[in-house]
């Protein structure tokens, strides 16, 4: 079955250990909705550069990643209906970049 990646951009620490609670709640609920789907639930990521033949910018570039995940899922349409369920669409701070892994 093909695997795809979930690149998040958006979202941010939480600002309490309240807030902190409420996010893990939700993506682990997310998570275990996708069960047997999820190959990698991956990690947050920290501040990142973009490297290009011109240099780096130290902004991050246009839309940085903040974290990822790889799934499994039978096309790409099915992997984008799994990734409408993540708690950065579902509270309207961030989106998710879906993109089908290829062996090479």
């Amino acid at each position: 079955m093909p695997e795809f990646v979930f690149a998040y951009h958006g979202g941010g620490k939480p600002e309490t250990p309240e807030d902190g609670a409420k996010a893990m709640a939700a993506w682990t609920a997310w998570f275990g909705n996708l069960g047997a789907a999820v190959v990698d639930g991956g990690k947050p990521v920290g501040q990142s550069h973009t490297v290009s033949a011109k240099g780096v910018t130290s902004n991050g570039g246009a839309n940085p990643i903040s974290g990822y995940s790889i799934v499994r899922a039978k096309d790409l349409d099915a992997a984008v209906e799994m990734a409408k369920g993540c708690p950065l669409v579902a509270d309207g701070s961030g989106t998710v970049e879906v993109a089908e892994t290829f062996d090479v």
